[in-house]
């Protein structure tokens, strides 16, 4: 489904990722994890299409497309879903709103026509009741007044309801407690599936016990430097970084 190949990266004048190579097919979970600086995040906003990171070499194929060739709304409409590390409040546009005129765009671009009233708020009423996300909650900005947990949440929500084909997480368990990790786990656990696809991006093993990946990758120095099973994630948790990148 994902199929990245020798991907070079510059943010400014720094390169970050420095050949990282990366295959993902559907029905798997993959998780990255790093040390700070590895070029975790910059892969995830290059994948997105955010504006200032330039790629310079190498190439990223999604489904069959070259998604480097793709605009951010092109590539969300293609079904790739970014989970930011730090989810935006948008003031004034209630989570309602944003997720019907988002869903909407996105199915006009794909030729499908706008999903009715009736359909839409039935698929509310059951995202948000695995999120344990009430109505007055939905009825509000976008993340405006949300705790961090809550955000986070509200995130979950926003992947069950787009339904895209690959999810990809940015530190999704950031500043999360045991209750909201469980939650959002339980959100993220009802998203797979043999269609879809999950990267996890994230720097402890917490999560990656209610999420469990088929493959773990250690992203170092701007490349994937090991690959294993799940193990590898007990094996970072109790030796660092250090000892398995080497």
């Amino acid at each position: 489904m994902l199929k990245i190949e020798n991907l070079h990266a510059t943010v400014g004048t720094r390169e970050i990722l420095k050949g990282l190579t990366l295959s993902v097919n559907a029905g798997e979970v993959h998780a990255i994890m790093g040390p700070n600086g590895a070029g975790k995040s910059t892969l995830a906003h290059v994948l997105a299409g955010r504006e200032g990171y330039e790629v310079t070499s190498g190439s990223v194929t999604f489904d069959g497309k070259e998604l480097l060739e793709l605009a951010p709304y092109e590539r969300a409409a293609a079904g790739l879903f970014l989970g930011f590390q730090y989810p935006v409040e948008i003031p004034g546009v209630s989570n309602l709103l944003f997720l019907r005129t988002a869903m909407n765009a996105q199915r006009k671009l794909r030729g499908e026509g706008e999903i009715s009233g009736a359909e839409f708020m039935k698929r509310v009423r059951e995202e948000s009741a695995v999120l344990g996300l009430d109505m007055e909650m939905l009825k509000r900005g976008v993340n405006v007044g949300f705790s961090g947990g809550e955000k986070k949440r509200n995130e979950a929500f926003q992947l069950g309801m787009l339904a895209p084909k690959f999810a990809l997480l940015d530190e999704t368990d950031s500043g999360l407690d045991i209750d909201a990790l469980r939650i959002v786990s339980e959100g993220i656990n009802r998203f797979r599936s043999p269609e879809r696809a999950v990267l996890l991006i994230t720097h402890y093993q917490r999560l990656l016990d209610h999420v469990r990946p088929d493959f773990v990758h250690v992203l170092a120095g701007g490349r994937i430097v090991k690959s294993g099973g799940p193990e590898l994630a007990h094996a970072l948790e109790a030796e660092g970084y250090e000892g398995i990148a080497a």
